[in-house]
């Protein structure tokens, strides 16, 4: 396999997974986050995706992070009458978030980074040994 292509394949997992994580970070900073005033919705979870194309100066097929789609779940309901964004039953609609989800798709997106970064790096390696080895 030609070296090139190896590490563009694997940069362009980077890029998707590193979209894949801030798109998940989001959705973690929100999980908590009600709406302001009554019959505002909260915050809606997003989905990254994922999409793949023929990189035709690599001639190799990548992935990007594709469109980013709404969670259409439920949201969660929290018991406080106080709150301005409360309904007549004293429930405020809260963010369809489940945080241990996203910590675990987090973890997953991180792993998935990291296999990519080891593919770039045993990539430059072997450029670098085959360098040292066209010297002699």
């Amino acid at each position: 396999m030609d070296f090139t292509k190896a590490i563009g394949i694997a940069a362009s997992g980077l890029k998707a997974q590193s979209g894949r994580m801030r798109v998940i970070s989001e959705n973690i900073a929100n999980a908590d986050s009600a709406p302001a005033r009554a019959g505002a919705e909260p915050y809606r979870r997003k989905i990254p995706t994922f999409a793949n194309h023929v990189d035709r100066a690599l001639d190799a097929t990548v992935v990007d992070l594709g469109r980013v789609r709404r969670d259409p779940s439920e949201f969660r309901t929290k018991q406080d009458p106080g709150h301005p964004a409360a309904n007549a039953k004293g429930e405020v609609a809260m963010p369809n978030v489940n945080v241990l989800i996203e910590t675990v798709d987090l973890r997953e997106a991180q792993r998935s980074y990291e296999a990519n970064l080891s593919m770039v790096t045993a990539a430059r390696r072997m450029i670098s040994r085959t360098l040292d080895i066209l010297k002699v």
